[in-house]
């Protein structure tokens, strides 16, 4: 694999739809609200995205979930964003509590937005391209 640093198993990773503005939203708020930069992120359309889907035995062309990777497992959908958010701390973390709901209806609830975040929030022609400062939390 050809990654810009070494993957172990200690890397939070979030693999997102890159021309998606929802997720490139979620990303930019992960990256303000994550201090101690615990996560790493890819796009799922980067070769780095397409190595780790692989890796997994994901759909390399389904980008209806965000892929999140902790301790070298997968989380997909509402799992994965509820991890996330008791990952990235703060008061985010208590957003965990909605995992006991049922994981049919958060998932069914996430995939409609899925089905329709081009729709409601749009899209870019082209991946994010993150600045200097930011560049050692992507994969590429």
């Amino acid at each position: 694999m050809c990654f810009n640093f070494k993957l172990n198993n200690t890397h939070n990773i979030l693999l997102f739809d890159g021309i998606c503005n929802l997720c490139n939203g979620v990303v930019q708020f992960v990256i303000k609200c994550d201090k101690k930069e615990k996560v790493k992120f890819a796009s799922l359309q980067s070769e780095a995205g397409k190595q780790l889907l692989i890796k997994y035995n994901l759909p390399a062309e389904d980008y209806q979930s965000f892929v999140y990777i902790k301790n070298g497992q997968f989380l997909l959908k509402s799992t994965a964003a509820l991890t996330l958010m008791k990952d990235i701390g703060g008061g985010w973390q208590l957003l965990y509590f909605f995992i006991i709901i049922p994981k049919f209806i958060r998932d069914f609830i996430y995939s409609v937005v899925a089905k329709n975040r081009y729709k409601w929030f749009g899209k870019k022609g082209v991946c994010m391209i993150p600045n200097k400062k930011l560049h050692h939390r992507f994969l590429y």
